[in-house]
């Protein structure tokens, strides 16, 4: 029987082994060691992706790590890093409390309600603008405070009265924790009560500096 062609041409040659019956062809075969990652997925039947334990998930890629090199720190973070892993647990509130100690001492012997204006130190934004800056007053309503005069201290600094009882309550519970381990009822405030009171101290800050009554008895 005579080999059937059509009429795009030729008919192809028999296969050797049988004609339209021989097996397809095998793909390449993979290296010595194994298909790399990338080449795996794209060869089916290499080695890499054969497991002893059917259903085995494929382990994928390496991480590759960071993509920038970790610094090191330097001698003054090692050193300030060591000293605070070292040190006693009632050194921070100690040195917070020293802190706060210096400012009322220094309120004390400077009395600002007594000071010119322009004494050093002074505020530069009053000096050179004769504006009250946001914290105008400041130094004068804690003097009043010790002295147990809260309608001066309101006078000189509303907001800043106002905010010292929670901030006070705020340092000793977190000083107390640290230093002794009291567990004094948490004082939570919201960020939205935050955001109000810095409104009100933007808003406080720009009617004192307004030239007409009532705003100008709150000029400082």
């Amino acid at each position: 029987m005579s080999d059937v062609t059509s009429v795009d041409g030729p008919a192809s040659p028999p296969h050797p082994r049988g004609g339209l019956d021989a097996p397809p062809q095998a793909g390449p075969a993979a290296p010595a060691g194994g298909w790399p990652t990338d080449q795996a997925a794209s060869h089916p039947g290499s080695p890499h992706l054969e497991s002893s334990h059917p259903g085995a998930p494929h382990p994928g890629p390496p991480y590759p790590g960071p993509p920038y090199p970790v610094a090191e720190p330097d001698r003054l973070t090692r050193f300030v890093v060591r000293l605070y892993e070292r040190s006693p647990r009632w050194a921070v509130p100690l040195a917070a409390l020293g802190c706060v100690a210096a400012g009322i001492g220094y309120a004390l012997i400077s009395d600002p309600t007594r000071s010119a204006p322009d004494a050093a130190p002074t505020c530069l934004l009053k000096l050179t603008t004769g504006l009250d800056c946001p914290g105008c007053g400041g130094t004068r309503a804690l003097w009043y405070v010790l002295h147990a005069d809260l309608p001066a201290a309101a006078r000189h600094h509303f907001l800043f009265v106002f905010a010292l009882p929670f901030l006070a309550y705020l340092f000793v519970a977190w000083a107390g924790r640290q230093a002794f381990g009291w567990r004094l009822p948490e004082l939570r405030i919201s960020s939205r009560a935050i955001g109000v009171f810095l409104a009100a101290w933007l808003a406080f800050s720009i009617l004192r500096n307004l030239p007409w009554a009532p705003f100008t008895s709150l000029y400082v």
